[in-house]
């Protein structure tokens, strides 16, 4: 079920998060991925904010167009409902990170 919410973009940063998360090193020394250029965690969740961020900007500005006459009910649809799964996908994962914090603060010492 979460792939059918989960846009193409979203599922390419998650990819990219995945392989980061996989080739992560001991503190204190350089990661393979910070050399070799890929996108660290922040930087990813940083993508994800921004495309989301965008989505609703572009379906608010198609609803206001609307307004106006110049663009199709079909497309404001279209528009709000995109924003509308982006929204969903950014609550799940923020859901997740927020409950693997739990879990890790809960650990023994």
């Amino acid at each position: 079920m979460i792939d059918q919410l989960l846009s193409v973009s979203t599922r390419n940063a998650l990819s990219k998060l995945s392989e980061t998360v996989n080739q992560t090193s001991l503190p204190g020394t350089s990661s393979p991925a910070a050399a070799a250029g890929q996108p660290s965690f922040d930087n990813i969740l940083s993508q994800l904010t921004g495309s989301v961020t965008g989505k609703l900007e572009n379906a608010e500005a198609v609803s206001l167009k609307s307004m106006t006459g110049d663009v199709p009910t079909r497309d404001v649809v279209n528009a709000v409902m995109d924003a509308e799964k982006s929204l969903q996908t950014a609550i799940a994962i923020r859901d997740k990170i927020v409950q693997a914090y739990l879990e890790i603060s809960r650990m023994p010492i």
